[in-house]
């Protein structure tokens, strides 16, 4: 089965959206059916264990009835949870499938989450054969079955083989720390901040003219929609630097589960390819704020 589109859209804390895929119920079902194996399997070593050792030489026989399903407990409900906590969203059976359980926000799930998820999937998969999870998750534009609806997860498709998601922190520019600390940026959305990181990634690629004239019709757009306005001299691609650290002061970046964290006082940028020959390279910082005719901030 081909995996589901993401049509509704995943945000990070971030503020950025997500091109994902949801799982699909054949892929959940199987992955399903590797962890119930695996539990049985634990069950059975439990049984064994207590029908060879037993427990009426230590204890009397209400107490090791009493063990057993304890650890019949323990075993139904710390193998999913434990492991959808401890290892950010996955389980064995999900992990053999390339699935991962996250928030619909886009983190990575918590004890509470798993809990809700493991209650709710005691009734929803095994005593009624997995037919309400299969009815809710056709029906669900997320695939979502009750569990996931209950908890605000959803389960995703991880990319293999492609390269790791960085998730970028961007620092206040130099000299402007006070600044950001103040930079009231309450009335920009999440789509707006997208548009400030994607420029600042995407400028240091571009040819010095290009990249003052994309800064600033972007800086244009948003001056309306921040306060205070910039100190005198700044540039606009600073500028938008600054907005970039006062929004994640906000909302803190979180990475993607496998993904890395880079920061720097800096935009950075993808790999520079060189210029072609009609095209001036990029000067020197002073020279690029003479250009624009703005000196650099202090």
């Amino acid at each position: 089965m081909q995996p589901a589109p993401c049509t509704e859209g995943t945000v990070t804390p971030e503020g950025v959206a997500l091109d994902l895929e949801y799982a699909t119920v054949g892929s959940r079902g199987i992955a399903y059916l590797i962890d119930l194996m695996a539990i049985g399997s634990l069950l059975v070593l439990l049984g064994i264990a207590e029908a060879t050792f037993g427990f009426g030489g230590f204890v009397p026989g209400w107490v090791g009835i009493v063990l057993l399903l304890l650890l019949v407990f323990v075993v139904q409900f710390g193998y999913p949870i434990g492991f959808e906590t401890l290892w950010r969203g996955r389980t064995p059976g999900k992990a053999a499938m390339g699935l991962r359980v996250v928030t619909t926000e886009g983190a990575p799930v918590g004890l509470r989450h798993a809990a809700v998820r493991a209650v709710v999937g005691l009734i929803e998969l095994l005593p009624t054969l997995g037919v309400p999870a299969v009815v809710t998750s056709l029906l669900n534009g997320r695939g979502q079955r009750l569990g996931d609806l209950a908890a605000g997860t959803v389960v995703l498709r991880e990319h293999r083989g492609g390269a790791t998601p960085v998730a970028y922190a961007f620092a206040a520019p130099p000299g402007l720390e006070a600044y950001v600390a103040h930079l009231d940026v309450s009335r920009l959305d999440a789509p707006a901040y997208a548009t400030v990181r994607e420029t600042l990634l995407r400028l240091p690629g571009l040819a010095p003219t290009a990249r003052r004239e994309v800064a600033e019709a972007v800086a244009d757009g948003l001056f309306e929609r921040v306060a205070p306005p910039p100190p005198d001299g700044v540039p606009a691609e600073v500028w938008l630097a600054c907005i970039a650290a006062a929004m994640q002061r906000r909302r803190p970046p979180l990475a993607a589960p496998g993904s890395t964290v880079q920061s720097s006082g800096r935009a950075p940028g993808p790999a520079r390819t060189p210029p072609p020959a009609n095209v001036r390279p990029p000067g020197n910082t002073t020279d690029r704020a003479a250009d624009d005719g703005f000196a650099p901030p202090a």
